[in-house]
């Protein structure tokens, strides 16, 4: 009973939310928010100089790998990784449900990663996800999608792992919104030896807490997640890779990976996937002559 009113009280804090609501946050959850914070803190004390250090030395600190892993379990996820994530040469198409999405891939492949500029403004998350070079994507950027798709090929030319969430957004952990495309045109022709790799994340039930949704913060979703008691599961599907070079553009590279990562939240949830309830705006980047739109 007390299980089923908690879920009740949770749901319509995340209803409230999602409408752009302040989620009220009591004395237990603001001392979770300040514990959790101070244990990322105090990893970084440790890490922090032994990742310079390291890259004083050599190319490819694992120190942001392990920090990222630690901030995401701090936080409360308990990951499991299913399948096998490829170490380079890759370039993961994944569907995105949360900010945790990023702590948690990171720490179970140590990848790069492609992501909206609005991560990049919550804090702590933000700069965490910069240590483990994340390109922040402004829905209109100056710098054009040219540029950003060079840094994204040079990045794997360089043997790193790419991450790209080609919906665009976050979204419930329930649907899978149609994948955009103009991120994967580094992948027209691919790199050599580059192998893509569809990635299905899956936090069960909890997604409908966890999920950053709607007219809803970073800043409030953040203090959503740290304050909220407890752990919960997240499941990192790493599927089948398959190479780019046996599909004829981006579009059918995206129908390829969003066909597999579909199947596998099908089955994961047991039932069919619902319709998206909130509004998603078109994104279109801007370079300073002319607008491109994501297909």
């Amino acid at each position: 009973m007390a299980s089923a009113s908690r879920a009740k009280i949770e749901a319509e804090l995340r209803a409230a939310a999602a409408r752009g609501e302040p989620t009220p946050i009591p004395l237990m959850g603001w001392v979770r928010i300040c514990w959790r914070i101070l244990l990322m803190l105090l990893s970084l004390i440790v890490l922090l100089p032994l990742h310079y250090l390291y890259r004083a030395l050599a190319y490819g600190s694992p120190f942001p790998m392990y920090f990222l892993r630690y901030a995401a379990w701090v936080s409360g996820a308990r990951v499991k990784v299913i399948g096998t994530p490829l170490r380079r040469d890759v370039f993961f198409i994944s569907n995105h449900i949360s900010w945790l999405d990023i702590l948690a891939l990171a720490g179970a492949s140590g990848t790069a990663f492609v992501s909206k500029a609005e991560l990049a403004e919550v804090p702590v998350v933000g700069w965490l996800a910069s240590l483990n070079r994340t390109v922040f994507v402004k829905r209109e950027n100056r710098m054009g999608v040219a540029a950003q798709i060079n840094s994204l090929r040079e990045a794997l030319s360089d043997n790193w792992s790419v991450t790209v969430f080609p919906e665009g957004t976050v979204t419930d952990g329930q649907s899978l919104l149609p994948f955009k495309t103009s991120m994967l045109r580094v992948l027209e022709p691919p790199p050599a030896e580059v192998l893509v790799q569809p990635v299905m994340i899956f936090y069960g039930d909890i997604a409908e807490w966890i999920g950053w949704v709607g007219d809803e913060s970073g800043l409030n979703n953040a203090k959503r997640v740290l304050a909220r008691k407890g752990s919960f599961p997240l499941e990192i599907h790493f599927l089948e890779p398959f190479s780019p070079e046996d599909y004829h553009g981006r579009k059918a590279i995206a129908a390829r990976a969003r066909e597999e990562i579909e199947s596998a939240l099908v089955n994961a949830l047991g039932k069919p996937l619902r319709d998206y309830e909130y509004s998603v705006d078109p994104v279109r980047y801007q370079a300073p002559e002319k607008s491109f739109p994501i297909e």
